[in-house]
C-alpha cells in the first residue's frame, strides 16, 4: 500500500465512523505514527509504506474510529504555542481557554502571585508563568492523577510552578494577586449530550458543574475574597451561556470592574473582576 492510498483509506475509515474532521485526524495520525511532515509525504506519497508503519497506523485508526480522542492517542495537545502532555485524567486543553490566559496576562505585573484552581493539565498556570514576566504560580486540583500530569508538563516545559492537592481552597493558606480557574461548568443533566469523545473519555470530575453548572463559581466567588490581595483579580472561563449569571454573581459579592470577554467565535468565554478596584 502506498502512503497516498493508506491516507485515503484512513480518511474513509474515520468518515464511516462519523469522526468529525476525519481527513485532518487521518493525517495527524499518519504524521504521528511515521514521524513525517507534509513535505516529506508530498515527495514520497506514491512510494510503498513500510509494513511496520502501516500496521501501527491501522491500529491507531481503529482506536480513533472508536472515538478515543486524537490527543489521547498522540499524548499531546498544543496550547498557547506550547506542547502539553495529556491523558484520560485531564481535560484536553481547548483553544477557547487561550482567551482566559490572554485576559490574565493583560492584568499581571512583575512579582504577582497567581493561583490556578482546578488546574488539570496545568496548561493555564504554566502558560501564564511561561509568558508573563517574573510572576509566581501555584496550581491546585482535587485529582492526584491530574496533578501528576501537571507536574510533568511543568518539568518538560522548564517552568517553575508549585502544585498541591486541594478541594478548591481547602489546603490554600496564602493570598494572591490573581486567582484564575476553568472549573467544571457543565450541568450534570447535559453531560450525556456531549460528544462521545468528551462524554466517554474525559474525566467527569472536570466536567460536572452540578445541577445548574454554576456550583463551583458560587464557591470560588464566595471564598475567593479571602485569598485575594487588595486590587486582586478573579478570572474565570465560563460556558457560552453563563456570562450574565457569573458576572452578576461577582457583582453581588462586591467585586468591581466586572467584565465579560468573548472568544474568537464571539461567544462569552471569560468573566473577571477585581477586589477593591
Amino acid at each position: 500500500m502506498t502512503w497516498q492510498s493508506a491516507l485515503r483509506r484512513g480518511e474513509k475509515l474515520l468518515a464511516e465512523a462519523q469522526i468529525a474532521d476525519s481527513a485532518v485526524d487521518a493525517w495527524y495520525l499518519m504524521e504521528y505514527c511515521a514521524k513525517i511532515d507534509r513535505m516529506w509525504f508530498l515527495l514520497n506519497r506514491e512510494k510503498e509504506m513500510p509494513e511496520m508503519i502501516e500496521k501501527k497506523y491501522q491500529e491507531f485508526l481503529k482506536k480513533r474510529s472508536l472515538h478515543i480522542p486524537l490527543q489521547h492517542l498522540t499524548g499531546e495537545q498544543e496550547f498557547m504555542g506550547l506542547p502539553f502532555h495529556v491523558n484520560e485524567n485531564v481535560l484536553i486543553p481547548r483553544q477557547d481557554t487561550e482567551t482566559l490566559v490572554e485576559a490574565v496576562l493583560k492584568v499581571l505585573k512583575p512579582g504577582d502571585k497567581i493561583l490556578d484552581l482546578c488546574t488539570g493539565s496545568g496548561c493555564i498556570i504554566i502558560s501564564i508563568v511561561k509568558l508573563a514576566q517574573g510572576v509566581e504560580g501555584t496550581g491546585s486540583d482535587l485529582s492526584d492523577k491530574a496533578l501528576q500530569v501537571a507536574r510533568k508538563n511543568a518539568e518538560d516545559l522548564d517552568v517553575g510552578v508549585s502544585f498541591l492537592q486541594s478541594d478548591l481552597f481547602e489546603q490554600i493558606e496564602e493570598t494572591f494577586d490573581c486567582i484564575v480557574s476553568n472549573p467544571p461548568y457543565i450541568a450534570t443533566a447535559k453531560i450525556e449530550d456531549l460528544m462521545e469523545e468528551v462524554r466517554d473519555h474525559e474525566p467527569h470530575m472536570a466536567l460536572d458543574g452540578k445541577e445548574d453548572g454554576l456550583f463551583f463559581y458560587r464557591n470560588i466567588v464566595k471564598e475567593g475574597r479571602r485569598y485575594l490581595k487588595e486590587h486582586g483579580w478573579l478570572c474565570f472561563e465560563i460556558g457560552y451561556d453563563q456570562g450574565k449569571a457569573v458576572s452578576a454573581m461577582m457583582e453581588n459579592a462586591g467585586y468591581q470592574n466586572v467584565k465579560v470577554i468573548q472568544d474568537l467565535a464571539g461567544l462569552d468565554r471569560v468573566v473577571m473582576g477585581q477586589i477593591g478596584g
